[in-house]
């Protein structure tokens, strides 16, 4: 029997996950029952919530692993059809979204590493392939504009100069902040990171244009989305 055809109205009491919320609240599920929600239904042997532990339990138990999974790679799992691991990886983008959209009504400062990483994390961390961003920044450090400026393969992105600094001149920006991603999770810069991080500071410095940080982002096991700071580390 297809699992998809099963309705909410067939869980078993212990898989109503929608009753809970309805009676307590969102906050008060799991990450678990949230998934199960969302898959609405299990499969032969398995209840919803325990199908959706299962997938959580196939991604690390970390939603952002989750997310950067593919269709095809979650229907490999028995119980996923295209139907779930689609509305299941839809739900996760829009929550990168909105997170995203919160970022861009607020007026961030780049005082720190950290600030810089709040802000553009949402667009990087769950990628699976290198971006390069810079972050565009006034006199005062307040972020004006963001742009992806080159996206390559896994373990490299070629990075145009030129139209970094057009993009910048284009703000008016007086001082930047560059972001690229390791998919790999590994965040310690090569050294094409840093001959690239010289090329721009170098040629930022002939336009009166500093480079405050570079940072390296990526997801590290254990500890879910970090970074790497080329100022903290005294690399600028």
């Amino acid at each position: 029997m297809d699992s998809d055809n099963l309705s909410l109205k067939e869980w078993a009491d212990e898989d109503k996950p929608r009753e809970k919320m309805l009676a307590n609240g969102k906050k008060s599920l799991t990450n678990a029952e949230l998934v199960a929600i969302l898959l609405r239904s299990g499969c032969r042997g398995m209840s919803v919530v325990e199908l959706a532990k299962k997938v959580l339990d196939m991604a690390g138990n970390s939603l952002v692993d989750l997310s950067r999974m593919d269709v095809a790679t979650l229907r490999r799992f028995k119980g996923l059809g295209e139907t779930k691991a689609v509305t299941l990886l839809a739900a996760l983008e829009l929550g990168y979204r909105m997170q995203g959209e919160q970022s861009a009504k607020k007026e961030f400062y780049a005082n720190s590493s950290n600030d810089i990483f709040n802000y553009i994390v949402a667009s990087v961390v769950d990628l699976t392939h290198e971006e390069f961003w810079c972050i565009f920044l006034n006199s005062k450090l307040k972020i004006v504009g963001k742009q992806r400026i080159a996206s390559g393969g896994i373990n490299a992105t070629p990075v145009d100069i030129r139209l970094l600094f057009h993009s910048a001149i284009e703000h008016n920006a007086v001082n930047i902040a560059l972001v690229h991603n390791h998919p790999t999770g590994h965040l310690n810069p090569s050294r094409e990171d840093k001959a690239l991080t010289k090329s721009i500071i170098d040629a930022g410095n002939l336009l009166e244009i500093k480079v405050v940080d570079h940072l390296i982002i990526g997801l590290t096991t254990g500890i879910g989305p970090t970074y790497y700071s080329f100022r903290d580390n005294g690399l600028l």
